[in-house]
């Protein structure tokens, strides 16, 4: 599997002015993200204090993650990149250098 590190931002253009509104759909959104946390969709996730952006790590192939992100559009925007682990770049950086050597 391969591991995401997903950056992603609020649209302010979806979030309601109403402040009762707003609320729930915060509380409705943290709840999905419970839920992917305990499913393990999700093995982390944090936000911002300023509560406009954060990040999640998902540990999943790309047609799984797309599934688990599309309940969140339009409200978030996401910059999702795969990563690789410590070992998984020493292995590369080995086999560069024996690459050069040949």
């Amino acid at each position: 599997m391969t591991k995401f590190y997903m950056r992603w931002h609020m649209n302010p253009m979806t979030i309601p002015t109403n402040p009762e509104e707003r609320g729930k759909l915060w509380i409705s959104m943290l709840e999905m993200v419970r839920e992917e946390l305990n499913s393990g969709g999700f093995t982390d996730w944090g936000i911002c204090s300023d509560l406009s952006a954060g990040y999640a790590f998902a540990e999943t192939d790309e047609k799984s993650l797309h599934a688990s992100i599309l309940k969140w559009i339009p409200y978030i925007v996401f910059d999702i990149k795969p990563v690789l682990t410590v070992d998984q770049s020493i292995e590369n950086v080995k086999k560069a250098e024996e690459a050069v050597k040949k």
